[in-house]
């Protein structure tokens, strides 16, 4: 079983909030996921993002892949997060 850590799209049209989760590749984007990891709200002001770092640390040591925008995501988070301390 390939694991992926990627964003599941929740919330109403025009509306979305996404579930950062880990699943296996062959679930549809919203469907069945292993764990939920985090949350990211594009609409809040400011932007909300969430994720347990030792949950993230565990899925990526066992070898998971986390997709394109969800790098981008935690790079930026980092980031932020390195600047502010």
């Amino acid at each position: 079983m390939a694991v992926k850590l990627r964003l599941a799209r929740m919330g109403a049209k025009k509306r979305p909030y996404y579930r950062i989760v880990a699943t296996d590749t062959r679930s549809p984007r919203d469907g069945r996921f292993i764990e939920l990891i985090g949350r990211f709200d594009p609409i809040a002001d400011p932007k909300l993002f969430e994720i347990k770092q030792d949950r993230l640390d565990y899925w990526v040591g066992v070898g998971a892949q986390m997709t394109d925008t969800l790098a981008g995501l935690v790079r930026r988070h980092q980031e932020k997060l390195e600047a502010s301390a």
